[in-house]
């Protein structure tokens, strides 16, 4: 197989090698699905010593689109050309048959979930259309007909991947906060030595969540309706969202419940010493963190006079993970921070680091609106004053939000995040160094944002007429906490 693989590679969204120089592309594996479709499993060298391994389902002379000829097409080799197969709806809809008809071509198995079967998949039922979806980052998605999602794996370490292995354990165990799942493809692949072969993870397909609407786009909606009326409170406002929040908090624990008992968990202190050496890297990069340094290390140092208990979590939980059907909220996405090595992905942690995620991204909903403006003198909004208005209102929003998914977490948990407080704070401060180091790179304007908030977290408690972040620990839920997650000294 002889294409123009760095050409077209580096062009594709899902391409994790930008700002590295290519040393160098081959083929590793390449095995034959039909007479004009093979899987390809390419291993991409970098000149820094570093390198990829990528996922591509090549179509030979398929008939594409004229939208996706430009992205899709791969190159010729001799008289035929190639092209990526998933821009083809018969292709792709030929990946769900070898799923249903639990097919095996040499090491690639194609498993459907028992008792599950494939869209259309009925004798005699007609396939519908199926799309790639457009914005995906890291993987490719197809949607057939509204009805099942495929899900790509475009980088293949060796290994499960965690967004296979736990949805399939919370679909076994009858969750309903997360789609469905009903089928992958699985194999194994040439390991470093050439010789011995290692397990991958390709692909997943899960319904298809129809009618839904991301979290995401719900809440900064309801930060814009609160924005455009200037005399009301966030909880008069019609566009509150209080009361998802509280209900996304239920799912997020219910999530963990099911992972904790289906998988099990631990006592363990927090990671600081991680925590510790990620500051240290993002000291490097925002020279604006140099005055927080020692309290933010102190806070984590508090923090790991504490136990919590570990488990397997989602690992990236922000409001663009999850999914509001007319049903359920559902979270998505389980794979973990996809630059972060697949061990590191699969390893268990509080399930305070993903709450601490998702009360982040309450933060980032409501001032991102401001952020984009020029900023004014408290360093987020409109240059003419009238920012601080607007930032006084947005952080209301945050605070009721906030509040309300822990309520609803707590009401599913059995135990409040805020009542360990210590841990809680430890987490949401790596968040946000993280997010200052990620915001000088690709969005300078906003890096106000994580900065305002490490000043909040490490300040004295809010006043109750100053609306601000998560900031003091209510009283526990009950009694207090189970004796699973008391802090203990």
């Amino acid at each position: 197989m002889n294409l123009p693989w760095d050409d077209w590679l580096v062009r594709q969204r899902w391409y994790a090698g930008r700002g590295r120089q290519l040393a160098g592309i081959r083929p590793a594996l390449v095995t034959p699905l039909a007479d004009d479709i093979d899987h390809v499993l390419l291993d991409v060298a970098y000149q820094d010593g570093g390198s990829h391994r990528y996922q591509v389902i090549v179509g030979w002379d398929r008939s594409l689109a004229e939208e996706f000829t430009g992205i899709a097409t791969i190159g010729v080799d001799g008289d035929r050309t190639a092209a990526d197969a998933l821009y083809d709806p018969g292709a792709a809809q030929y990946l769900l048959d070898l799923i249903d008809q639990q097919s095996t071509v040499d090491g690639l198995r194609f498993v459907p979930e028992p008792g599950q079967r494939m869209p259309g998949a009925e004798p005699g039922a007609p396939r519908g259309p199926a799309r790639v979806l457009e914005g995906e980052q890291s993987n490719t998605s197809v949607v057939f007909d509204s009805a099942a999602l495929l899900k790509v794996f475009r980088r293949v370490p060796a290994g499960t991947n965690p967004d296979l292995e736990l949805n399939r354990v919370l679909r076994r165990a009858g969750c309903p906060n997360v789609a469905p799942l009903l089928g992958a493809v699985e194999g194994s692949a040439p390991g470093p030595d050439g010789e011995h072969t290692q397990p991958v993870t390709l692909a997943m397909v899960t319904q298809y969540a129809l009618n839904s609407a991301d979290g995401w786009a719900m809440a900064t909606a309801s930060v814009r309706d609160l924005f455009a009326e200037a005399d009301l409170r966030a909880d008069e406002v019609g566009g509150d969202f209080a009361a998802e929040s509280y209900r996304l908090g239920e799912a997020v624990a219910e999530v963990h419940r099911t992972l904790a008992d289906r998988l099990g968990e631990a006592a363990r202190r927090p990671p600081v010493e991680a925590m510790t050496d990620r500051l240290a890297a993002a000291a490097a990069a925002v020279p604006e963190l140099a005055p927080y340094l020692a309290a933010i290390s102190e806070a984590y140092r508090s923090a790991g006079a504490h136990s919590t208990a570990v488990q397997r979590i989602h690992g990236d939980l922000h409001l663009g993970q999850v999914l509001r059907t007319p049903e359920h909220w559902l979270l998505i996405d389980f794979e973990g921070e996809p630059g972060q090595p697949l061990a590191h992905r699969r390893a268990p942690d509080s399930a305070l680091r993903d709450v601490a995620g998702m009360l982040r991204s309450y933060e980032y909903a409501a001032l991102q609106l401001l952020a984009a403006e020029p900023a004014g003198p408290a360093g987020l909004g409109v240059a003419d004053g009238s920012d601080e208005q607007l930032t006084y209102r947005a952080r209301e929003w945050i605070r009721r939000n906030q509040s309300a998914f822990c309520d609803g977490y707590a009401a599913v948990a059995g135990w409040d995040p805020r009542a360990a407080w210590p841990v809680l704070r430890a987490y949401l401060l790596d968040k946000a160094v993280y997010e200052a180091a990620y915001e000088v790179r690709h969005r300078p304007s906003w890096l106000p944002i994580p900065m305002r908030s490490i000043a909040d977290l490490l300040r004295e408690p809010a006043t109750p007429d100053e609306p601000a972040t998560l900031a003091e620990p209510p009283t526990p839920v009950g009694e207090g906490a189970p004796a699973r997650h008391t802090l203990s000294q």
